[in-house]
């Protein structure tokens, strides 16, 4: 058990020398001195942790966010977290609840940045989700290109009739992400009675993350939607101008 600890540390301090530079997998092998399964065996447990992150099949993979964090290192994603901060503040002080910024990396929901509310009761997101279980995981999912798509529903198959109803066939879940598209909108009611709204945040004409808002059920009446539906289209539009100048 120690020796794998070891090894899996090796590997996270050789792929942080180069970066953001992505490092393939053959050479993270040929530097651990590992068989690329066991390698790739270590990897695939360090993604599923949020300690590193695949670019791409053949660039291979770089430090993830939960590396970040763990050193207090800021600069992940840091422009878009930069942009994202002030208007994510004046809506977090206009609604008095929970915003997040988040998106999609290892097939996970992952947030970058959070502003918790200061209600009693209040909700307390998850750092590392399920895709098809939030708000920010659905719309993300929606804009994804084709490939990504198709590699991300292999992973993880449809979705459970109870986690997300209407879904359970390609036909269904194509026509519901096809509308979450022309809505540029998503909201969620969880299991957890939790009422979730996610709008995407674009630089470049293409989607790079997904702001959002979670309110307590028991909170949540037709008027606060209307609200936030207007603060949050608000708030991510200025910051896709921040992050085009």
């Amino acid at each position: 058990m120690i020796q794998v600890i070891v090894r899996a540390v090796n590997i996270l301090e050789f792929v942080a020398q180069h970066e953001k530079e992505p490092v393939p997998l053959f050479k993270i092998a040929l530097h651990a001195g590992l068989s690329q399964p066991t390698t790739a065996n270590i990897v695939k447990t360090l993604m599923e942790k949020g300690f590193l992150e695949q670019v791409s099949r053949k660039e291979g993979y770089r430090l993830g966010i939960a590396a970040y964090r763990l050193t207090g290192n800021a600069s992940y994603d840091q422009d878009l977290i930069t942009a994202s901060k002030e208007p994510m503040e004046n809506l977090a002080h206009q609604l008095n609840e929970t915003t997040l910024l988040a998106q999609i990396k290892n097939n996970k929901r992952v947030i970058l940045h959070i502003l918790e509310s200061e209600q009693a009761l209040q909700v307390k997101a998850i750092m590392v989700a399920e895709v098809y279980d939030t708000a920010t995981g659905r719309l993300l999912m929606a804009y994804l290109p084709p490939k990504e798509l198709e590699n991300l529903i292999k992973a993880l198959g449809l979705p459970q009739k109870k986690t997300w109803p209407g879904t359970q066939t390609m036909k269904e879940l194509n026509k519901q992400l096809q509308e979450i598209r022309e809505n540029e909108f998503v909201q969620t009611i969880s299991l957890s009675h939790t009422v979730g709204f996610a709008v995407p945040i674009y630089k470049s004409d293409k989607v790079v993350a997904s702001l959002s808002i979670f309110v307590p059920q028991s909170r949540y009446i037709d008027s606060h939607k209307e609200k936030i539906s207007k603060l949050i289209y608000k708030a991510a539009k200025n910051i896709s101008e921040r992050l085009e100048s």
